[in-house]
């Protein structure tokens, strides 16, 4: 067996340990020797028995980044295509109203011209009627001279006397 070597502790942790073996109740410890071999034997027990377990943790971690990753990309795609659908049941709804819209005008203008066809037959019909009364009105007035002149020759006409 080698004799142990004396291994330097840094001050930091010297004086950690000073203060736990004084918790202790027992004297501060001034010189601490370690056996290198040892500390490379511990060092390497705890690496081989916690460093399998610590890799296949980060390989898990990195598994799952990844797949997070990939979840993220396709709720985005997902949110995309929402996006896309509300939008064109926007348009749908436009068209729609659009449709809605242009057939109301399809009906005012039907109407209108309607309209516009009654209003001639009226006007047309307003203006034979018209013509009627001053056709009514001249024979009127016809009559109304020739009996007049008719009056007048009979008054106007004194009985001869032979």
């Amino acid at each position: 067996m080698s004799e142990p070597t004396p291994v330097p502790i840094p001050s930091d942790l010297q004086s950690v340990q000073q203060e736990s073996l004084h918790l202790d109740g027992s004297a501060p410890v001034e010189n601490m020797y370690v056996d290198k071999k040892a500390v490379d034997k511990l060092t390497e027990g705890f690496l081989t028995h916690y460093l399998p377990d610590l890799q296949n943790s980060k390989r898990a971690l990195q598994e799952l980044t990844q797949n997070q990753l990939v979840l993220l990309d396709t709720l985005d795609q997902e949110v995309t295509k929402f996006r896309e659908c509300n939008a064109l049941l926007d348009l749908n709804s436009l068209f729609t109203e659009a449709k809605a819209y242009h057939n109301k005008l399809v009906n005012i203008r039907k109407e209108m011209i309607m309209l516009h066809e009654k209003t001639t037959k009226l006007k047309k019909r307003a203006l034979k009627l018209q013509q009627q009364k001053q056709k009514e009105a001249l024979e009127k007035e016809q009559q109304r001279e020739k009996e007049l002149e008719r009056e007048r020759q009979l008054n106007a006409k004194p009985a001869k006397r032979t």
